[in-house]
This record gives structure tokens, C-alpha cells and sequence, in this order.
């Protein structure tokens, strides 16, 4: 039996009941949803230049690679209508099949809160955008589906999701895959080991656990720290202050900057190749999922897997990213001075002296090979990432800035929070997504106090269930970004 925040709380009301009605009894129970479909192998190869080596002020690289054409994942026709799985006819009339005898009402369809992984994964996906791909400096209509029509309900957003996320990663992330065959492991307060087979291959990794230091016992909320040292997140003990567990995740192990891009190695790559297409923030991403797998088959006894956060500053921000929005189990992702490849938008960057997508694709293999197309030309990517901070959207978002270091692109990554709020506000959750950067200090991944109201705010709201505060944008004046230039469709408003 999985123990979650949601059955403790069944448990607590069905005792409050049993003082006023003796006799009364009542139970939960709880199960996970993350049987998917297998991984549908690696993509061709792009030829791409190999990377400098990591520094934090790298050198511009901005020679373009080919353009990849490669599958990702079920495409279907151009035209398909943007709905769920499920409306199927007879085949013949196109009229829905008649039933033999009357039936009951139907049930109301989950809720966006469904506990997998990926709740659009069953979602029926038209072709994805190829060949000549048009020059556009405006960001892509998020609500606009692949089929050329806009989505008009908040029920069609787990398509159009799943839509943004095939498409993010054929061009800029490389495949994230399904869960593997086999997950297995353990969990207790000081560590998680995580066993994983696939096709013949295995692997393994281990993470080290954190406690809470203000006195709450187990089962709590966790947050997935990823990395450590300069670039680790710089409010861990905060976390732990608020009665939540710190998961010291090690991203190195599962995918290493040491190698090349054509000689990828980890624990992704032990199991999809050290040719794999896929950069790694996907790679980290997927270990981080595996992760959240073993706490869910532990039962909850030390850990709450459906209360968990991520978060991290610079490369490591860019990995909380990327994690929080492929993975829809994490319920806070909270990315730090993420940079070029974190939150800032592609098409704003070049304008405002961030990274270049050059040097960010040259560095190391962050992004996956078939950006290499597009370092030179960010204009044509038919994806932005203020798609992918939409793609957090019912959940929680918190993302820390520094208008200080202009390399960041914090002006450009303003303009992404601005953008994907259209798609929290769509769907009515304009107060799950935050942005902070007006603070005194411009040193990198330094703890400000600044990020602590905000940082325990969320934490309260999105893992421990104890409040409610409604998120804000909030900009440094010198570093504000205008989403004007680079918006040019309307917001719906989703029935």
C-alpha cells in the first residue's frame, strides 16, 4: 500500500468521525499509475560539434549542426482533433456506437491531479513540425495545437501538454524515456537506492537522505537538492528547518559531464546508449523519475512521494527545470539562476548578451544533439521555453533570478515566467507560479534572504499542505523583461 499525504489525511477524518459514531470504521488505499508504453528506441545520430571543455565563463561556439529529422514518439496525420483518448465511434457512421440497454451516468473524468508521471501519454499526437521551419522572433501560441487549432477547454491542456513536450523534446532536449521494465530499490532516512533493467540492461545508483532538523518524523515531503558545492542549492537548510527532507541528489551518476557528446556515460546511458540523442537535463531528468518510482513502491513510510519538490542553481538549475516539468509528480520545481538552457527564452537571449545557445550547446551536453541545428537560428525552434514553464502548469513553480549577472539572461527569463503565467491564468492557477528576482546581492547561487519568505511560502503550500499564499511576479528594475516584442497571440479563456 502506497502511503501518501492524501490517505493520511482519509485516515485523520475517518477518526475525528469514529469519536462522534462508535463503531464507524473506514480505511485507504492508494496506488500508483506508471505502466507506459516501451521506450521507442534511440534517434538517428546529428552530427555535432564536440563540446569545450565546462567553465563557467565558456567561450562562444555558434556553429550549426544538421538539422535532425528524427521520430519521437506515436505521430499521427496533421488535422486530428486535440482531445483525449476515448471518443472512439463505430467505425462506420462516425456516430458514437448505441449501447444495448440503458447505462448509468458517466463518471467525471480524473482530475489534472492524476499521480503518474506523464498523464497525457495516451494522448493522440499529430505529426510533429519538420523540414523548412519558419523564421518567427514572436514566442509560439502555447495554446495552439499541432492540428492548427486552438484548444478551448481546460481538459484539452494534458494534450496539448503532451504536444509541447514531444515537440520540446525532438528539437532542443532530446527523448525523455518511459519508465523501464524494471525499477526496484529502497528507501530509508539516511539513503535511496535506485536498481533499474531494460532490455537486456542494468544499472544503479544511490542517494543520500536529509531529515528534517525541526523535529517532524516520518512519512514527510522530500525535496530533490540536485548537485552540490557552488552550484548546489543554497537553502537546503531552510528546507530542513520547515519539515522537510532533503534528497542529495548526485546528477553525475546519472548522466557525467566528463565525456564527450559522442560518448555519453551514466547511469542513462548504461541503459540507452553512450550514442543516445538525448542531452543530459533529459537524462537527469529520468533519474530523478526513477527515483520518485522507488519512494512510491516503498510505501511511504519514510517519504512522501506525492509531496516532493525539486530544485537547484545554474547547470543544476537548468536540470531542476527540466525535471519539475517532465515529471508531473513533483508537485514544487524550483529552478535557481537556471541561464541559457534553464527558464530564459530561446529567442530572447542573443538580444540581451545572455549565454549564447552556441556556447550553451558547446559546453557540455546539457541539450540534446539536435539543438545543434538551431544555435545560430533560435527563431526557428517551433517550441520556446516559456512552453516548458508551461508545462509545470497545474503545479507549483518558484523561480529565482539575479538581475545582476546579464550572462544569465534574467530579462529573457522574466519574459518566459510572464508568458507561461498566460497558460497558469488560462487554467486557472495563477497562483501556483512565482518569480523573484528584485535582491540586493549579485553573487551567484547565493542564499538571499530575499528567496525565504517565497522559498517557505511554497514549501507550506505545495508539500506540507499548512497554506495557501498566492505567487507573484516580481522583477528587479534592472532586469525587467517585456513580453510585448515577443507576444502576438491572445490569451483564451479556457471553459
Amino acid at each position: 500500500m502506497i502511503r501518501s499525504r492524501r490517505t493520511l489525511d482519509a485516515g485523520a477524518a475517518c477518526a475525528a468521525v469514529f469519536v462522534l459514531l462508535a463503531g464507524l470504521g473506514c480505511g485507504a488505499d492508494g496506488g500508483s499509475g506508471n505502466d507506459v508504453p516501451g521506450y521507442a528506441g534511440p534517434v538517428p545520430e546529428v552530427e555535432t560539434p564536440l563540446p569545450t571543455p565546462p567553465t563557467d565563463e565558456p567561450e562562444v561556439d555558434e556553429t550549426p549542426g544538421p538539422v535532425s529529422e528524427t521520430p519521437a514518439g506515436e505521430e499521427l496525420p496533421a488535422g486530428v482533433p486535440l482531445d483525449p483518448p476515448g471518443n472512439e465511434d463505430d467505425g462506420e457512421t462516425g456516430a458514437p456506437t448505441p449501447p444495448d440497454e440503458p447505462t448509468p451516468p458517466e463518471e467525471p473524468p480524473p482530475p489534472a491531479t492524476t499521480f503518474v508521471e506523464d498523464t497525457g501519454v495516451d494522448c493522440a499526437v499529430p505529426a510533429l513540425p519538420n523540414g523548412n521551419l519558419p523564421n518567427n522572433t514572436s514566442l509560439p501560441d502555447p495554446f495552439l495545437g499541432l492540428n492548427g487549432e486552438r484548444i478551448t477547454q481546460k481538459a484539452q491542456w494534458s494534450c496539448r501538454r503532451q504536444e509541447i513536450k514531444r515537440t520540446a523534446e525532438r528539437f532542443i532536449y532530446g527523448e525523455k524515456p518511459p519508465r523501464p521494465e524494471s525499477v526496484s530499490g529502497s528507501v530509508s532516512a539516511d539513503s535511496i537506492t535506485v536498481n533499474v533493467s531494460h532490455q537486456g540492461r542494468s544499472t544503479s545508483f544511490t542517494v543520500s537522505v536529509d531529515m528534517p532538523t525541526n523535529g517532524a518524523n516520518g512519512p514527510v515531503p522530500a525535496l530533490v537538492s540536485v548537485g552540490n558545492g557552488f552550484f548546489g542549492f543554497s537553502h537546503n537548510n531552510l528546507v530542513r528547518d520547515t519539515g522537510v527532507a532533503v534528497i542529495n541528489y548526485d546528477p553525475y551518476a546519472v548522466g557525467s559531464e566528463a565525456t564527450a557528446r559522442n560518448n555519453k556515460t551514466g547511469a542513462f546511458y548504461d541503459i540507452y546508449g553512450a550514442q543516445s540523442q538525448t542531452g543530459l537535463l533529459v537524462a537527469w531528468a529520468w533519474g530523478v523519475s526513477r527515483i520518485i518510482d522507488v519512494i512510491e513502491q516503498a510505501g511511504g513510510e519514510v517519504l512522501l512521494a506525492d509531496a516532493m519538490a525539486v530544485a537547484g542553481c545554474s547547470r543544476f538549475g537548468k536540470g531542476a527545470f527540466t525535471i519539475g516539468a517532465f515529471d508531473e509528480r513533483i508537485a514544487l520545481t524550483i529552478p535557481f539562476e537556471s541561464g541559457s538552457g534553464g527558464v530564459p527564452i530561446w529567442r530572447g537571449i542573443p538580444g540581451e548578451g545572455a549565454q549564447s545557445p552556441g556556447s550553451a550547446f558547446g559546453e557540455t551536453y546539457w541539450l540534446g544533439d539536435a539543438f545543434g541545428a538551431f544555435t545560430n537560428n533560435v527563431n526557428s525552434l517551433p517550441v520556446d521555453t516559456h512552453e516548458i514553464v508551461a508545462m509545470v502548469a497545474p503545479r507549483g513553480l518558484l523561480i529565482l533570478d539575479n538581475p545582476y549577472i546579464a550572462n544569465l539572461g534574467p530579462e529573457s527569463a522574466h519574459v518566459a515566467a510572464l508568458a507561461g503565467a498566460e497558460v497558469f491564468n488560462a487554467l486557472g492557477v495563477g497562483a501556483n507560479i512565482s518569480y523573484h528576482s528584485a535582491v540586493a546581492s549579485g553573487t551567484h547561487c547565493e542564499a538571499r534572504p530575499e528567496h525565504q519568505q517565497p522559498l517557505r511560502q511554497n514549501l507550506q503550500k505545495f508539500l506540507l499542505k499548512t497554506g495557501d499564499a498566492a505567487g507573484s511576479i516580481v522583477a528587479s528594475g534592472s532586469a525587467t523583461g517585456n513580453l510585448g516584442p515577443f507576444k502576438n497571440w491572445e490569451t483564451p479563456t479556457l471553459e
